[in-house]
């Protein structure tokens, strides 16, 4: 019999995780900071600015008067779903006159999170619009503010003319698990939307 260390398994090295990136768009105001901060498991990096009087005539803050501040670059954040699986957040800014820095940030991302507002729908035409065009799977997430009417995800669906395969989920910006939730479906959509490509064409 032979004795030592030889006789001890080794342990397989661990695996690298699987890194997906993913961004979260929507209108001005419509909780983009506040989704990657609830559920980012480390210190969020986020850009904003405090609204000034010169902005306010290309700011519409009609239905989010209270808001004080803006993203003028990106939000960044990162989840752990499991041990094999890290989704690194890019938060859009949501004034049109940020949208040049959507397309870098779309670069390499495997979907989207369409982030709405039920007292302001029309300002997610343009986040829906975008990634219609560029092909981006997305999902639509309607942030039930305090206050704000509630409607059936079907509801939604119909006002913002979505395909009938994108999700469309009820979501609290604020909490861990509801946006954790969101971004799951966003994972799980764009499998599903890249497996459904993959098949062969019948005959």
């Amino acid at each position: 019999m032979v004795f030592g260390r030889s006789e001890r398994r080794r342990r397989p090295a661990a695996a690298e995780p699987v890194t997906l990136k993913i961004l979260v768009a929507g209108g001005f105001g419509v909780g983009k900071t506040t989704l990657v901060g609830a559920v980012s498991e480390i210190r969020p990096l986020r850009t904003e600015e405090r609204l000034t009087e010169a902005g306010r005539p290309v700011d519409d803050l009609h239905g989010v008067e209270a808001k004080s501040t803006t993203t003028v670059a990106m939000d960044f954040g990162r989840i752990t779903v499991h041990d094999e699986l890290v989704l690194y957040l890019f938060g859009t800014p949501g004034q049109d006159r940020f949208w040049f820095l959507w397309d870098e940030l779309a670069r390499g991302a495997l979907g989207a999170v369409v982030l709405a507002d039920t007292r302001r729908l029309a300002d997610s035409f343009a986040a829906v619009d975008y990634f219609e065009r560029r092909g981006l799977p997305f999902v639509v997430a309607v942030n039930c503010f305090d206050g704000a009417d509630r409607y059936p995800a079907e509801a939604v669906r119909e006002a913002l003319d979505l395909d009938p395969a994108v999700p469309v989920l009820l979501c609290d910006a604020r909490e861990r698990d509801s946006a954790r939730d969101v971004l799951i479906a966003v994972v799980e959509h764009a499998m599903h939307r890249g497996a459904q490509q993959r098949e062969p064409a019948l005959p």
